[in-house]
């Protein structure tokens, strides 16, 4: 009984103290901004995760970009290569031709690789 007593009274003394309220403050201070505020730790972290994101994204479109900048530049220097895209792709034909398709399946377009030859 004696131990609960002078853990009551030590207790008290806590509530006390001027000091008790400045570091209840303090701690309640830390929490609002550390977790719970639009600027804490949390959000911050949130945001660099999702930067990386956007950077990954970045590069595969810079790639992508870059992919069919070439295709262009080859479009540009050899008009025989947009023949062969207009016929692999679309399936155009010269006037005397017979374009048979022997497939359903959808094709993704493939780019052109710098070292296909057309003729």
């Amino acid at each position: 009984m004696k131990v609960l007593i002078s853990i009551k009274a030590c207790v008290l003394r806590v509530l006390r103290s001027v000091y008790f309220k400045y570091a209840v403050v303090c701690v309640v201070g830390v929490l609002l901004v550390g977790f719970l505020d639009e600027n804490s730790i949390w959000s911050h972290f949130m945001n660099t995760k999702h930067i990386e994101e956007l950077s990954r994204e970045k590069d595969k479109y810079n790639e992508i970009f870059e992919r069919d900048q070439a295709q262009i530049r080859e479009l540009n220097k050899n008009p025989k290569a947009m023949e062969k895209i207009a016929r692999e792709r679309y399936y155009m034909k010269a006037d005397d031709e017979d374009i048979f398709v022997l497939s359903d399946d959808e094709r993704e377009a493939k780019p052109l690789e710098t070292n296909e030859r057309v003729e």
